[in-house]
């Protein structure tokens, strides 16, 4: 992708004048961003996936201004009415199931993958949503079918509404007020107040979600992996000095120091971070599971990631699925190249060293990559 040609997505801008612009910091309404958009899947197979076990989805009613929440599977018996006013169907993770999804995904790639979480769908009847909130992650919300009207504004108070099942904001007060038709497209900051309303019937709204976790939850990923990478338990604490006490509730400043060296020492290792952040950010969701192929594709063939697949790089090691590889030279940049296109030729694949080949071939038989003809 040319991050500085203009896109009809962005509404004429470029990905590069986007991003400097809006990204994190304001909201975007682009009319008309996907002109003769259609939905990812029609509306009763949306509703077949949401019945899935692998499939995470959640059913939101409000009704005479209460809400009820229910996780899936969702068996259709269990959805109400389509007549029925104020319900709203959200299917998460569809890019993992849906091909049409995963490929509406690659026009949002101007943003790492890193920051990538997925795709979802939402089906609502008329007066269905959510509720007025925030998200801590920047998204995109196409409008794929019906009308939705977004009311959207700063949030000077994140407090919520207590003894809800969804995180409402108690007080929101919209600077915004836009009724978004198919093809048209809203791009929202992390922790904006926004609320969704379906109007008239069958709606349909695809949120194109970019994670941005809290330091807090990735530093305690990021320390028990480097933890776990330490093959050494290390030294033993020992206080062959540590005298009597009258004191015994009180932590023992020697105990406090060894903790920090215990702590100094996981992150000793000047790769060790970086390694642990990368499979981090290629850990497969949950529910997220690889079946070996039926008919694998030849040693010779161009293969692709399968679509569950998550794969990124830095200087000195390549990601697959919270597993991580040193690469370099000409394999390496050809497992790049793999990552940010997510295929790699037969020619290119000719290319790889022996090592690097055996690895692709491994990660074929575990499913990890698919046969890709063209």
């Amino acid at each position: 992708m040319d991050v500085n040609a203009p896109l009809a997505l962005l509404g004429g801008l470029s990905p590069a004048v986007f991003m400097r612009r809006y990204w994190q910091k304001a909201p975007l309404l682009v009319r008309q961003a996907w002109p003769g958009v259609v939905p990812p899947l029609p509306r009763r197979e949306m509703f077949e996936l949401a019945a899935s076990d692998d499939v995470e989805s959640r059913l939101v009613v409000c009704d005479a201004g209460r809400w009820r929440v229910r996780p899936g599977p969702l068996p259709r018996r269990a959805l109400p009415p389509l007549a029925r006013p104020g319900w709203t169907l959200l299917v998460q993770g569809l890019d993992l199931h849906v091909a049409a999804a995963r490929e509406m995904l690659e026009c949002f790639r101007f943003v790492p993958d890193a920051r990538l979480d997925d795709l979802m769908l939402s089906w609502a009847s008329a007066g269905g949503g959510v509720g007025p909130h925030i998200d801590n992650y920047d998204v995109f919300l196409l409008q794929v079918h019906g009308r939705r009207r977004w009311k959207v504004g700063r949030v000077a108070d994140a407090s919520w509404v207590e003894g809800e099942p969804l995180k409402l904001l108690r007080r929101f007060e919209p600077q915004h007020d836009w009724l978004l038709e198919p093809g048209d497209m809203l791009y929202l900051p992390p922790r904006w107040g926004h609320d969704g309303v379906a109007e008239g019937t069958d709606c349909m709204t695809c949120s194109i979600g970019f994670r941005t976790p809290t330091a807090g939850e990735l530093g305690r990923d990021l320390l028990q992996r480097l933890a776990q990478d330490d093959g050494d338990d290390g030294p033993l604490y020992r206080d062959p000095r540590q005298g009597a006490t009258a004191a015994p509730g009180a932590i023992p400043d020697a105990l406090l120091a060894f903790a920090r060296m215990a702590v100094a020492r996981c992150m000793a290792d000047p790769q060790g971070l970086a390694r642990a952040l990368g499979e981090s950010l290629t850990e497969p969701k949950p529910r997220v599971w690889f079946e070996r192929p039926v008919a694998a594709p030849g040693a010779g063939g161009g293969v692709r990631l399968d679509a569950r697949s998550r794969m990124m790089y830095d200087p000195r090691h390549v990601y697959v699925n919270g597993e991580a590889f040193a690469a370099s030279g000409r394999d390496a940049r050809l497992m790049r190249h793999l990552a940010d296109t997510r295929r790699l030729s037969a020619a290119d694949r000719a290319r790889l060293g022996p090592a690097a080949a055996a690895l692709l071939a491994e990660w074929v038989d575990a499913g990890w990559l698919q046969g890709d003809p063209a």
